[in-house]
């Protein structure tokens, strides 16, 4: 068993860090708010810190999941951020989805500093996050990745390295374009459906069981046609990762016409007030067309 330390308690950190505490490792929590981290500390058993270097200090893998590129330099470096609090040979690993700079950038920082930096995003929502089931594609040194892909592998269904750092941010900007596309399309095949006469129950029983089927379609059609969309992750959060993945684009040559487009409509939804609902609004923009 090992000590960890586990920076950020949002509805993702909050679970992955109950399950490293479940398996016998000794976590200890840092959190923006500090009564989050300390509801979690009640509930789980472990320790808190009110900073990150003090969750770092002793722990031999650090890991992390906040919201964004400052975000995860804010609980990195600085004097009270965890680099400064890592013991020589610590690897750092960042589940939170990030530019590839950023990533770059931590990266190179640890290198220097003797730590590791692994960067590992998460795919699966808060359902895969409180089951234990995620999907984790990751970057950094082969050496690294073998060592944290035990501890990892406690609330993941799969963890592959995917190559050097930077590779799994780049894998999961593959991920969230392709959920942009799908879930733009299951909306439409919906809101056909509904504007043809169609049960769009009935209908999604049939074409689920073809070529047609996905994720998407089997976990979200009865709410998105219920016109609920509290489910999941928030259109807020996929414009944040959109817009990394269409400025990486603009970097490597990537041409995203889809992606692009899509990304306006999320735009569309925010101005309709539903920032904070999931992703399968996308159906609920094409009803307000009517």
């Amino acid at each position: 068993m090992a000590k960890l330390a586990f920076l950020g308690l949002g509805v993702m950190g909050y679970p992955m860090a109950g399950h490293l505490q479940a398996a016998g490792h000794e976590v200890c929590v840092y959190n923006r708010t500090s009564a989050k981290a300390q509801k979690w500390v009640e509930q789980h058993g472990g320790a808190m810190s009110e900073t990150p270097r003090g969750a770092a200090e002793g722990a031999s893998i650090i890991m992390a999941c906040v919201g964004n590129d400052d975000d995860l330099r804010s609980v990195c470096q600085g004097d009270e951020g965890a680099f400064a609090g890592m013991s020589d040979g610590a690897i750092f690993v960042d589940h939170t989805t990030v530019s590839d700079a950023v990533t770059t950038e931590l990266y190179a920082a640890a290198a220097e500093a003797g730590l590791s930096f692994v960067d590992a995003p998460i795919s699966g929502g808060q359902a895969g996050a409180e089951n234990g089931v995620l999907s984790i594609m990751c970057g950094g040194d082969q050496a690294a990745y073998d060592a944290v892909e035990p501890v990892i592998s406690i609330y993941a269904k799969i963890c592959r390295r995917i190559g050097d750092s930077g590779a799994g941010q780049k894998t999961k900007m593959c991920n969230q374009i392709a959920i942009a596309g799908l879930v733009q399309g299951l909306s439409e095949a919906l809101h056909f459906a509904e504007k043809s006469g169609l049960d769009g129950r009935a209908v999604v029983e049939v074409i689920s069981q073809g070529a047609a089927g996905s994720w998407q379609m089997a976990n979200r059609y009865e709410t998105m046609l219920d016109d609920e969309f509290e489910h999941g992750f928030a259109v807020d959060w996929m414009r944040k990762d959109l817009g990394i993945c269409l400025s990486t684009a603009n970097g490597n040559g990537a041409s995203l016409p889809v992606t692009a487009l899509v990304d306006q409509f999320y735009k569309d939804v925010q101005k309709m007030g539903g920032g904070r609902w999931d992703t399968s609004s996308l159906f609920k923009r094409l009803r307000k067309l009517d």
